[in-house]
């Protein structure tokens, strides 16, 4: 018998693995915090054995290499890819033994990057299941364009192959466990469910269901925005990520804190975006530890400035800090806990901003004020609010200076994009009100909305 047991990575949309038997088990795209995986193989009582990589990662830190330094597994990586530290490299049809009948096949499907590589867990020598990473995803594959946009066409066309031979090859039955695609910017879509095989994808998926022309067309046309932050993540895990501190940060007090925004550093509040809109330290952004804190801070903040993070709690603070060392911000400078009247020099007070809906918008009126979008492209080309000032929320730190004068009036798809912009245009100054409010509500509310 065999298990498989996934490691959810819900703030940046990847899952990761560990699959074994009874005494030993391999671990699959590891996170960099990989103490989970550790828990895992423990309450399995296994041994990891081995670690593998499909690829080299872009959109998170891998914790692989230290991961096999620690349990002395050896570490797997594709034979194509370009790294700095000793590994064993991987071909095409190597096969390691995983446990007592149970083995792992290297299958090359590049496509998401050159050297992709999935691996096909066969037990007895059967196939069940097969950890695709950046290959095949739950109804779409990962994106092409992530590693030199001269390959991009030549690895979108390399993905349909791939995926193609991952279908000929593999039962109907075969799992499908894939790194990306439920909600990772590296997936050329979004998966829609939780679970998939090889039949089913065979029915649903576009790369098993169109022509290679008209796959690759497609792909292509859907591309969205690629988050700032994955220039620095391939280098990292190709030179080999050093070994995460999550030792809490040091303490800020109210004069500190004063201090670092002075210096033009970036205090970044953890609390959810009513708590923040009602009261807050002039110029500190809002960034929610409950939402996709590590894809949108690494994306807006300019890399490698200081950050210090206002937490409600030591929970809440570890939770964040946990967050960003997968994306490589790996140290706060300072960190504070508490109330933000504890957070501000002693007869300083708090600032605040109001919020309102789309029906609040209608009931206002547009004329006057600056409607801003910060959704991305591929959102706004679905219909926007007439006469809507368009700035997608990963390019607002960069042109505050283009937002018409006026109040301003915020909206992304569900608030907490909005949030954060409404923080940026409140830290420059701006008058700015928040719309906390789900978009399908604009045309309800009587908003005029452009399509087409």
């Amino acid at each position: 018998m065999f298990f498989i047991d996934t490691i959810e990575l819900e703030g940046l949309g990847n899952r990761g693995y560990l699959a074994g038997g009874r005494q030993t088990a391999v671990a699959v795209d590891p996170p960099r915090d990989f103490d989970q995986v550790l828990t895992a193989a423990a309450r399995r009582g296994v041994r990891i054995s081995h670690v593998v990589e499909t690829h080299i990662h872009n959109d998170y830190i891998t914790g692989g290499l230290e991961l096999a330094r620690v349990t002395g597994a050896a570490y797997l990586v594709p034979a194509g890819a370009r790294v700095s530290f000793a590994r064993v490299p991987v071909a095409d049809g190597n096969t390691v033994t995983v446990d007592a009948g149970l083995e792992l096949r290297a299958v090359a499907t590049p496509g998401h990057t050159p050297h992709h590589t999935s691996y096909v867990l066969q037990e007895q020598g059967q196939p069940v299941a097969a950890f695709t990473g950046g290959s095949l995803l739950i109804g779409t594959v990962g994106r092409p364009d992530l590693v030199e946009p001269r390959l991009t066409e030549q690895l979108a066309r390399a993905q349909h192959a791939s995926a193609h031979r991952l279908a000929a090859e593999l039962p109907d039955e075969t799992s499908v466990l894939p790194t990306h695609g439920f909600g990772s910017f590296c997936s050329s879509a979004q998966a829609e469910g939780d679970a998939t095989t090889i039949g089913k994808e065979k029915s649903v998926n576009t790369a098993l269901t169109t022509d290679v022309d008209s796959f690759v067309a497609r792909l292509l046309a859907e591309l969205d925005d690629v988050p700032a932050y994955y220039a620095h993540m391939g280098p990292a895990n190709a030179d080999g990520p050093a070994p995460v501190d999550l030792t809490p940060p040091a303490v800020a007090d109210a004069y500190e804190i004063a201090t670092r925004l002075a210096a033009g550093e970036w205090v970044v509040d953890l609390r959810n975006r009513v708590a923040f809109a009602e009261g807050h330290v002039a110029g500190s952004f809002n960034f929610e530890a409950d939402g996709k804190i590590a894809t949108y801070l690494a994306w807006m903040i300019p890399w490698g400035k200081p950050v210090t993070l206002l937490a409600e709690s030591p929970e809440q603070l570890a939770a964040a800090q946990r967050e960003l060392v997968r994306v490589g911000i790996d140290r706060p400078a300072a960190a504070a806990t508490g109330t933000p009247q504890e957070w501000v020099p002693e007869g300083d007070s708090l600032t605040s901003f109001p919020r309102s809906t789309f029906a609040g918008l209608a009931q206002h009126g547009t004329d006057g004020i600056v409607v801003l979008d910060v959704r991305r492209h591929s959102e706004r080309a679905d219909g926007y609010i007439d006469g809507s000032v368009h700035i997608p929320i990963h390019q607002m730190h960069k042109r505050l200076g283009e937002v018409p004068a006026g109040t301003v009036w915020v909206h992304c798809a569900g608030g907490m994009r909005a949030g954060i912009a409404a923080s940026l245009l409140d830290a420059a100054g701006r008058q700015v009100v928040a719309i906390d409010d789900g978009f399908d509500s604009a045309a309800d509310a009587g908003l005029t909305i452009v399509t087409g």
